[in-house]
């Protein structure tokens, strides 16, 4: 049989608060919303016991720069000494009894017992003078941050509640600044229904007079919108123009959802200031609303959210699951709505945040049929809304990528064919499903190739005249499995086209590929790209209308035909975007060096001047 010791860790309460202070609270001034939240946590505790009672929370500053102290007063339950031996002396004691404290439903804001400590982080003693509202003696407290505590109990007899006397500590004093403290206990109190006073010398101000009426009812904002904007304006420190009211079925979750005034990035970081039983938590919560409402900034408040233990985010579970997807619902019925009612303002939004419209049309079918006619895309024409292009057309056609739109829009407008650019995101999938939201449209994707069927093909004579002239041209491009063909399209301008197949475009990333891959990954690449080689050839389309092709397929100029169409193969890669291989960038290098050799020769012969 082993023997077996069994040991009590020691924490170190030194590195608890640093651990506090630099990783688990973003900021020292959340000291003021947890201290704050024991207050209304012990005057909601009390409640439960005297449902009549009415609630308060006092804050008094005294004194004068360091030795400025900050006193935080509240009516509520108080505690005895077993609570204070219980909830103050053991980190991670909760004083909201029970497992039910960390994983469950509480009233409470508070549940995972630390955040007293968060004092430390401004102060190097905490001060607790307290009086159980079920009886017992008025007790003091003071805390260390070495780990130690003392208790004491005084003579005279408090009305019951606690008080917290915090004394500023060197580098702190910031905290202690009247206006910051007035700042700071609007932005965390500011829902909060029991009065917040604060109090400087004989100047005594209630910070949270204006608590909005229709917090419990958000529906009733559309009638405040002024206050509303007002109110957002204050919290959040930006000057709205637009919101939107949230509410769940259940009631449990509400808020505001402020239309943002600027566009903003897909990848745009959002966040969201969230209050849990009217107590701002998080003024960082990312994970509450859908990704594809990220063209709103939200004031939320709940009772029903689990927050982490720093408070500042909620746990990703079914419930908060459930609430984003109602939130999101809220979101998109009000936004459908407008389309109903107040169309100009939907227009708006729109073209401010289209691409979060967008998203929100791919995920939702019913969305995008009601608002497909608004959006809109870039195309042959321009950029133009679904409507305009509706009036006009019921065959439309798209790309799937940026690169194959770039290589048929000069054809395509030329030919006055209308052709919606699907390469930026959601564009494409958009295009695809519109005829599944308007049954009087059809849309297809169009590739190069299928705009090449519209060039207008040579006569059988100017097939013979050409043909020598063609296959020279074709054989030059062969090293770039690159096949010619001369036809005539518009614009004139244009003098070649090139466009890839699927098995040349992922040849050609293969190859690009293994030009910068270590010598084996290299020889993998270089055997798959074997397999390829028979079927992957690009076409490049040279436009015999072209002033420049035209002269070039004129007899006499076999000499520079080779050149040339090397050249143009390299334009028509450089107009589509194409990334250039190694030998395709030495080919642009040497025609250009061949093409100035040309220039200086014809000049030397015709007496040393160039024409």
């Amino acid at each position: 049989m082993t023997n077996k010791d069994t040991y009590r860790f020691q924490v170190n309460l030194s590195g608890m608060i640093n651990i506090l202070s630099n990783h688990l609270y973003s900021n020292p001034r959340v000291f003021l919303r947890e201290v704050m939240q024991n207050a209304v946590d012990a005057v909601t505790a009390r409640n439960q016991l005297e449902p009549e009672h009415q609630g308060q929370i006092h804050i008094e500053l005294t004194g004068e720069s360091v030795d400025r102290t900050l006193i935080i007063e509240d009516n509520g339950i108080g505690l005895t000494e077993e609570d204070i031996h219980e909830f103050l002396a053991q980190i991670g004691q909760s004083s909201k009894r029970g497992e039910a404290a960390f994983t469950g439903e509480t009233s409470f804001i508070g549940r995972f017992g630390i955040g007293l400590l968060s004092c430390f982080m401004v102060s190097n003693e905490i001060v607790m003078v307290t009086r159980s509202a079920k009886g017992g003696p008025t007790l003091e407290w003071r805390g260390q941050p070495d780990g130690t505590y003392s208790i004491r109990k005084l003579d005279s007899e408090l009305s019951p509640g606690t008080k917290v006397y915090l004394r500023c500590k060197p580098g702190s004093e910031m905290y202690f600044e009247p206006e910051y403290l007035a700042e700071g206990l609007y932005y965390y109190g500011a829902l909060l229904p029991y009065p917040i006073t604060l109090q400087d010398g004989t100047q005594s101000r209630i910070i949270n007079d204006n608590r909005p009426t229709w917090l419990h009812e958000p529906e009733l904002a559309r009638s405040h919108r002024e206050e509303v904007l007002a109110f957002g304006e204050r919290l959040m420190g930006e000057r709205f123009k637009d919101f939107i009211p949230l509410r769940t079925s259940s009631g449990r979750t509400g808020g505001i959802a402020f239309v943002l005034p600027h566009a903003v990035n897909l990848n745009a970081k959002r966040s969201h200031q969230v209050y849990l039983k009217s107590m701002l938590v998080s003024d960082k919560a990312e994970n509450i609303l859908p990704d594809w409402a990220f063209f709103v900034k939200c004031l939320i408040w709940t009772d029903e959210l689990q927050p982490t233990a720093s408070r500042e985010h909620f746990y990703e579970d079914e419930k908060l699951e459930k609430v984003r997807g109602e939130l999101g619902d809220s979101i998109r019925s009000e936004l459908m709505r407008m389309a109903d009612y107040d169309p100009d303002r939907l227009q708006h939004i729109i073209q401010l945040h289209v691409l979060s419209m967008k998203a929100l049309a791919t995920e939702d079918e019913q969305f995008y049929r009601i608002i497909h006619r608004w959006l809109p895309f870039e195309t042959t024409y321009g950029r133009r809304t679904l409507g305009e292009m509706l009036k006009e057309h019921d065959q439309l056609y798209f790309t799937l990528t940026l690169d194959e739109y770039r290589q048929i829009t000069h054809v395509a407008a030329a030919q006055t064919l209308l052709v919606v650019n699907g390469g930026y995101i959601y564009d494409a999938e958009l295009m695809a499903a519109l005829p599944l939201v308007n049954e009087q449209v059809n849309t297809e994707r169009l590739l190069p190739e299928d705009v090449s069927l519209s060039f207008t093909d040579l006569t059988p004579d100017e097939r013979r005249q050409y043909y020598e002239l063609t296959r020279t041209a074709d054989t030059a491009l062969q090293r770039f499995r690159c096949q010619i063909q001369l036809k005539r399209f518009k614009p004139s301008e244009l003098p070649a086209l090139f466009t890839l197949s699927k098995e040349s475009s992922e040849l050609r990333s293969l190859e690009a590929a293994k030009e910068v891959s270590t010598d084996a990954l290299s020889s993998i690449l270089g055997s798959l790209g074997s397999s390829m080689e028979q079927s992957a050839y690009s076409t490049l389309y040279l436009n015999l209308d072209n002033p420049v092709v035209n002269k070039i397929f004129m007899p006499g100029n076999q000499s520079m035909m080779v050149v040339a169409v090397e050249m143009l193969y390299v334009n028509a890669l450089m107009m589509g975007h194409y990334p250039m291989n190694r030998q395709e960038l030495a080919v642009l290098n040497q025609g250009i060096l061949r093409f100035l050799e040309l220039g200086l020769s014809a000049g030397g012969a015709q007496g040393g001047e160039l024409q």
